[in-house]
């Protein structure tokens, strides 16, 4: 039941912080920054790129594969907070209202990343980038022959419109990052955005990877997710047929103006991809099983280990396996919601951690297919071991009287339990917490000296949630606290999510394999903390968080910028704003055996759609021609 952040509803984030660098170097050893005062064909916040000017395609693309075919997968509706059960918009930009998944597809931004690079951008929609020597104005030169799907140029004047929307409209994601941008101007086919000097280091790194929208149709569309009218689009697909809460499909565009390029060639093999929506679990799974759906990434630890015995699986019509997860710290935690007032103190969400049973959890639940995540940066060199480094040191010792005492012994460590089930020495010591802030028990509940219970609700939008929350719910209450599932719809999920109506919620996310300050600040950071749809969802705000984010934000090598985040997750995992639970180190999938891939699939993403492809002869041979 681990989470992919493949799947997020908003997948622009990776192309807005997507980079790139040669396999990293010895700690310490460092890079130089992107070339001011000159067109670049791509830039690389500490590396030299692994791509040169005239390379033909990414190593891990496919030139030579056969193209057309459906890619046919269904949305996972389990998610912590990643993936709607139906959609109401096809806007994905705005504040507001749920998207289907893959509609980023259909538009093309002004540099994109590659797979096999932790933090490159090369051009897509733009054919440089040209950096001041201030490193404060980025002018990026749209390619001539850039295209919307109507025939239309792209150009300079739809990137100003674009960028001057996204900072007024757009999602929080999308406009934090442009709070300090001043400008943005268009010079014929030159676009150039200005800031004010108090951005990131790294946000050329996420503007670069912004989409261009078309200024004519929204000029004559509204900004907003009112509508189920797709946006004119310049991307390798475009909306085709859909049906709300059903289905969406995407066609390839047949005279796209960028398949050529060395970003796109080898890649975007099927003819439609279509997305399908099912709003049981078990529903979706027997449409795999029967081939209506042809792809299937399982997140269900149950499932996985009991329920794939089926006859195509059997008679070698589908192949169950695991693929390699990406090299991208992630997080996948439960956040505690210190708007509301009694959640504030860290020691309640100290003692709320002591209730979660992992180990039983792991066994009784899980078929101990994951791990106990203990990091906001899991599976990453930016997690903090042991005890700081004199660098780490040195970052966190300004900052004493604002961060709590343990970020400077042994990295926080979740609890381990006995594994009963019923820990005592953990449930003694939650009570002990709670104590120390004057909730007492009182007739089996923890009352304070008003008389008040001490209620935790925890939110969560499938049935099949209550399973594996249960049990910790169960030990919430043998502490004292008057805990429970409020399980809604996704709509409702959604929206009590986006104004934090909640106590606790869970998520997940995956960062670049290098976060931007702006992606830190999103999740962490004060400024985000009180912004609508953005991922702070504890309501973190702390001036020391802050000042490491910036911290991270001006690193200027990789061994800084490791150094700084790890400090960071130090004092986040101090804190107990999140509580991380479980993490899988693998993609487990299972799918018909009718496509073609390369292997080993790149180290930063795992886009089937844009890697496979339809093999006609083994379609054939079981039985799908």
């Amino acid at each position: 039941m681990t989470i992919r952040a493949h799947f997020t509803r908003r997948r622009f984030m990776a192309y807005g912080a997507a980079a790139a660098a040669l396999p990293l170097l010895p700690s310490g050893r460092a890079f130089a920054a992107p070339e001011t005062g000159k067109p670049l064909y791509g830039i690389s916040t500490f590396g030299d790129l692994k791509y040169g000017p005239d390379f033909t395609h990414f190593d891990y693309a496919s030139p030579d594969a056969p193209q057309g075919g459906t890619f046919n997968f269904s949305v996972p509706n389990w998610f912590f907070n990643q993936s709607p059960l139906s959609f109401n918009t096809l806007n994905t930009w705005v504040p507001r209202g749920d998207a289907p998944p893959r509609v980023e597809l259909t538009h093309d931004t002004l540099m994109t990343g590659s797979l096999d690079e932790p933090d490159s951008l090369y051009g897509l929609l733009a054919e440089t980038i040209t950096i001041s020597g201030d490193r404060n104005s980025f002018t990026f030169r749209i390619r001539p022959e850039a295209r919307f799907h109507d025939g239309t140029p792209v150009t300079a004047e739809d990137a100003t419109f674009t960028f001057n929307t996204l900072k007024e409209k757009g999602h929080p994601q999308l406009q934090l990052p442009l709070a300090e941008m001043v400008e943005a101007v268009a010079d014929g086919q030159d676009f150039r955005v200005t800031f004010s000097g108090k951005q990131s280091s790294t946000t050329v790194f996420t503007v670069a990877g912004y989409p261009v929208l078309s200024k004519a149709w929204f000029e004559a569309n509204p900004f907003d997710g009112s509508q189920l009218n797709a946006p004119l689009g310049n991307g390798a697909y475009k909306v085709g047929r859909y049906s709300a809460g059903n289905y969406v499909e995407y066609e390839k565009v047949t005279d796209y103006w960028g398949k050529d390029l060395a970003v796109n060639r080898g890649l975007n093999h099927f003819q439609i991809i279509r997305v399908e929506f099912y709003r049981e679990r078990q529903a979706g799974f027997e449409a795999f099983k029967k081939g209506d759906i042809l792809f299937r990434q399982e997140f269900t630890a149950r499932v996985w280990a009991t329920e794939y015995d089926f006859p195509a699986l059997r008679e070698n019509k589908v192949v169950k396996r695991e693929f390699p997860g990406e090299l991208r710290p992630s997080m996948q935690a439960w956040a505690v919601n210190q708007r509301r007032e009694r959640f504030r103190d860290p020691r309640v969400r100290e003692a709320i951690n002591l209730c979660f049973d992992f180990q039983w959890s792991n066994r009784n639940l899980f078929y101990d297919a994951y791990e106990r995540a203990e990091s906001c940066f899991e599976k990453s060199e930016f997690k903090a071991e042991g005890m700081p480094s004199p660098e780490e040191l040195a970052l966190l010792e300004p900052l004493r009287a604002d961060i709590p005492a343990e970020a400077f012994g042994e990295a926080v460590k979740m609890p381990v339990s006995d594994g009963s089930g019923r820990d005592r020495t953990l449930f003694r010591r939650a009570r002990e917490l709670f104590g120390e802030l004057g909730w007492k028990p009182d007739g089996g509940l923890l009352k304070n000296d008003k008389g008040e219970t001490f209620k935790l609700e925890l939110l969560a939008q499938d049935e099949v949630f209550v399973r594996v929350y249960s049990p910790f719910v169960e030990n919430m209450k043998a502490v004292g606290i008057d805990a429970s599932i409020r399980v809604v719809d996704p709509a409702q999920y959604q929206a009590r999510q986006v104004d934090f109506d909640y106590d606790m919620v869970g998520m997940a996310q995956s960062f670049t394999g290098t976060p931007t300050r702006s992606q830190l600040n999103n999740s962490f950071g004060s400024d985000a903390a009180d912004v609508g749809s953005s991922r702070n969802y504890p309501g973190t705000k702390s001036t020391a968080v802050d000042e490491l984010i910036e911290i991270a934000g001006k690193a200027e090598t990789r061994a800084e910028l490791v150094t700084a985040i790890r400090a960071l997750d130090r004092v986040l995992r101090a804190r107990r704003d999140w509580i991380p639970n479980w993490f899988a180190a693998t993609h487990k999938a299972a799918y018909w055996d009718m496509f073609g891939f390369r292997e080993p699939k790149p180290d930063y993403g795992f886009p089937v759609e844009s890697l496979w492809w339809r093999d006609e002869e083994k379609a054939k041979a079981i039985g799908k021609a």
